[in-house]
């Protein structure tokens, strides 16, 4: 016995030993000694340096792996005296059988209190991007199965974001809470600061993360935002959150401009009065879609369907609008004018509008802002079905909107007038600095009685038309009107307008003060033509003639559209005796914004002044038949006139008394 024992002595000293050396390190052991090891494996994963202040490990059936004091550096080319990012403990709990069968089993993760901040570095690269430091011949990780996460908790997150643009500083503030009816912490996050310049405001109640992966579960959405003036609620759920599909969400948009949406959307609108839109959010074939919605955009309802589709570059924007009834005024901010009306409750544009009426000059003269027009891709289309204005003679509109890399087209725009149409086809080239814009304007048949109704003075009948066409750049309405090249022609026939009209503009005042009381009430027209040439912004005339029962009336001078100045004249030939009358010749001068009206001091019109201007006038009328027909159609009154007005040119006139004959012969002939 004693020889047995004493052979297996050395095998329980072995034994012993080994027990007393698991002793040992049990009550020496320290995790903490391969905090070098994982710092290394989570600096190679980011690619950038991670710090981490203490390891540990805490067994159990899934451990659980505690990180205290981790850092994450900044990327290079940023200030490297603080990190990135920090977080005061992170806690995750692993499954480690799951570690053999693919995708690892994460049963919770702890963030408590990060703290990082995004930014944009000296070369505009973002700091978020991980991965961007690791060198070229680095070859690409074996893609790693999602794992599947059990819970996830964050207390007291914060993030700073700072970037140029679009203007952003704002810190978000990022929690989970738990309540006791919920099995997963809601997640909530608070935005404060400014974007785009604006303060920003926001509060975000969703589900719990983990929930958005889960495709049988709606997604909760509670969420409200303002920046400035702009007010955003959206709420409802999401059945497929990761996918953007499936939503039933209501957006409420409210504010003072609708371009202040620009930095929130990247879609470019024109400025706008005050707006409130309401309507459905989802996501389908890839398209943002705000559909069924409807609001009021200043004085006028707005209702249709909007999409985004996010593309490469710049996204692609589709609508089709309609409003039952639209004030013009609410549109002027699409030709850079202040839009919306003066006299409304809530004026958004209340300095911007004393501005422009403290200006000398009448054409907008703001500049086309070339970014975003180039930032996005645009088809739309709009149908106003009445327009309400007490000034302009338009009772309905429909426009086709594109916008494809820089190049506008509106194709057309139609404005209807009682029976007959203006009709505008307008390209602009938006791709250089300066905008080069070709278009042309269709008079159809216009009712003149539609539009004398606007004047709240006179009346009228007949049928106007004719053509308008243009050549420019510029970077705005006014500077493109200014250096623009084209043509004039307009042309009416039959009806008749206000006696009063034709009167004053002969200085007729016993027959004006007739007409003032209704007597007589209407002047009948033959014809009307107003033929002029624009170069370089300088719209001249080339005729003007009115043919009435009352009067002839020809018109000559130009009116400089750069200088915004007007130097035009009326000549009257009365064909009637009329006690008061006072022919002498109108002159319209000065500003375009407020010119004056007055007759010419110096020289006083003798009888048969307008068929002598006809006279020197008759080259143009040949060409202008075919205009004539086609704004007028071919049974018009235009027509004889020119004929008329070519055989009376050749009779000769006589001089009135006291008066040598003129050495040039003139047409005496007065259409009638």
């Amino acid at each position: 016995m004693a020889r047995g024992g004493l052979r297996s002595h050395p095998w329980g000293i072995g034994l012993g030993g080994l027990v007393v050396l698991i002793a040992i390190l049990i009550l020496v052991w320290d995790w903490n000694w391969f905090r070098p090891l994982v710092e290394a494996q989570a600096s190679a994963a980011v690619g950038r340096p991670v710090r981490i202040g203490h390891f540990d490990v805490r067994l159990a059936a899934d451990p659980l792996l505690v990180f205290d004091s981790v850092s994450v550096a900044e990327p290079a080319g940023f200030p490297d005296d603080k990190p990135m990012g920090t977080i005061d403990r992170l806690s995750v709990r692993i499954d480690p059988w799951s570690l053999l069968h693919g995708a690892p089993r994460i049963p919770e993760i702890a963030l408590e209190r990060p703290d990082f901040s995004l930014a944009q570095g000296p070369q505009g690269q973002p700091n978020w991007a991980f991965g961007a430091d690791k060198p070229a011949t680095t070859p690409p990780a074996k893609p790693m199965a999602f794992p599947d996460i059990g819970a996830l908790t964050i207390t007291a997150g914060r993030v700073h974001v700072v970037y140029p643009q679009p203007q952003a500083d704002f810190v978000l503030k990022i929690e989970t809470h738990a309540t006791p009816a919920e099995t997963e912490p809601r997640l909530v996050v608070e935005a404060a600061g400014t974007y785009s310049g604006r303060p920003i405001d926001s509060h975000f109640i969703g589900g719990s993360l983990l929930s958005l992966r889960d495709p049988a579960k709606p997604y909760p959405v509670d969420f409200t935002a303002a920046n400035g003036d702009t007010k955003i609620s959206l709420k409802g759920t999401v059945e497929r959150p990761m996918e953007l599909g499936g939503a039933n969400l209501t957006l409420d948009l409210r504010g003072k401009d609708l371009a202040d949406l620009y930095p929130l959307t990247g879609i470019p609108l024109a400025p706008t009065p005050a707006y409130h839109l309401t309507g459905q959010l989802d996501y389908s074939a890839a398209k943002i879609l705000f559909r069924q919605f409807a609001g009021t955009v200043g004085s006028s309802d707005l209702n249709g369907e909007i999409a985004v589709e996010p593309r490469q570059g710049h996204p692609l924007v589709t609508g089709d609008l309609t409003s039952h009834r639209v004030a013009l005024a609410d549109l002027a901010g699409f030709i850079g004018s202040t839009p919306g009306k003066a006299d409304t409750k809530n004026d958004t544009h209340q300095a911007e509008r004393a501005q422009q009426e403290a200006n000398p000059k009448l054409l907008p003269d703001k500049p086309i802002d070339l970014p975003r027009i180039r930032a996005a891709d645009i088809e739309i289309k709009y149908h106003g079905e009445r327009i309400e204005s007490q000034s302009t003679p338009l009772d309905n509109l429909s426009v086709n909107l594109s916008i494809e890399n820089g190049k506008i087209g509106l194709q057309p725009l139609s404005f209807g007038v009682g029976q007959g149409q203006i009709v505008v086809n307008l390209t602009l080239d938006a791709q250089e600095e300066l905008v080069h814009a070709v278009g042309d304007i269709d008079f159809r048949k216009v009712d003149v009685s539609r539009i004398m109704q606007s004047t709240k003075m006179f009346e009228g009948a007949g049928t106007i038309g004719g053509k308008i066409k243009i050549d420019t750049v510029g970077n705005s309405l006014a500077s493109m009107l200014g250096q623009g090249n084209g043509d004039v022609k307009l042309f009416m026939a039959g009806g008749d307008l206000s006696a009063l009209l034709v009167d004053l503009a002969g200085l007729d005042f016993g027959n004006s003060l007739l007409s003032a009381i209704g007597l007589p009430s209407r002047a009948p027209i033959r014809c009307m033509i107003f033929d002029a040439g624009l170069a370089k912004g300088d719209l001249t005339s080339r005729l003007l003639l009115v043919d009435t029962t009352e009067a002839n009336v020809v018109g000559k001078g130009h009116v400089d559209l750069g200088k915004e100045q007007i130097d035009f004249q009326l000549t009257t030939d009365p064909k009637h005796f009329s006690v008061g009358s006072f022919p002498a010749p109108i002159d319209i001068k000065g500003p375009l914004k407020s010119p004056s009206i007055a007759p010419d001091a110096a020289v006083l019109a003798e009888r048969g002044t307008a068929a002598a201007v006809l006279g020197v006038l008759l080259t143009p009328l040949g060409a202008l038949l075919p205009t004539v027909q086609l704004g007028l159609g071919e049974d018009n009154d235009c027509g004889t006139l020119l004929q008329d007005v070519k055989e009376g040119a050749q009779a000769p006139v006589k001089p009135p008394a006291g008066k040598k004959p003129s050495p040039k012969p003139r047409p005496a002939h007065r259409p009638s």
